[in-house]
């Protein structure tokens, strides 16, 4: 193995365009993933309502039933076969993302109920590091969401949107802001 130069740059790189525009997890292979559908959209900006093109929206996920698709999930042997749990969008040159997912389903963790959410991640351009944040669907009791100050709960929380809906897919819009006065609530991963 050769060593590293001192000079090199690391990564992660951005490339100019991503692969995957939009992103769909209601199925895999052929497998319908059980569950309402729907579709989570949204733009990615920064101060001032600037957006960011080419930033990386990556989302995970409960399944309907309420389990995740991993391994340290014990009820994993019983995850839907049809649902991925995981998926990434990137944004346009407006900011906008877009990803068909299906509803999650509630959980419990360490004895405690969780509302149903997904998890988002942001990458973008500029940024020093992975931004990590969740979407809700409701405010209600919840051991993450409670972390957040009431006033700003408000930015969690996705607003339903019939602009967006596709068939029987019911549409959520979901912006995130990286920095400023309405800044997305961010937390450590």
């Amino acid at each position: 193995m050769s060593p590293v130069s001192p000079f090199c740059t690391t990564g992660p790189f951005f490339p100019t365009e991503w692969p995957d525009a939009e992103c769909n997890l209601t199925g895999i292979a052929g497998i319908p993933a059980r569950g309402q559908q729907i579709v989570i959209a949204g733009k990615v900006v920064e101060f001032g309502g600037k957006p960011t093109r080419n930033s990386l929206v990556e989302i995970w996920q409960a399944d309907a039933s309420g389990i995740f698709r991993h391994p340290l999930d014990p009820l994993q042997s019983d995850a839907d076969p049809g649902f991925p749990g995981w998926g990434r969008s990137r944004t346009l040159p407006d900011g906008s993302y877009r990803v068909k997912t299906i509803f999650p389903g509630a959980y419990e963790e360490n004895g405690v109920q969780r509302l149903p959410h997904i998890n988002v991640m942001v990458l973008a351009i500029g940024l020093t590091r992975r931004l990590v944040t969740t979407l809700y669907f409701a405010e209600a009791p919840d051991p993450v969401l409670d972390l957040v100050p009431p006033q700003r709960r408000a930015r969690l929380i996705a607003q339903r949107d019939e602009t967006l809906d596709e068939g029987q897919a019911q549409g959520y819009r979901f912006d995130v802001i990286l920095q400023g006065e309405d800044e997305t609530p961010f937390f450590a991963d």
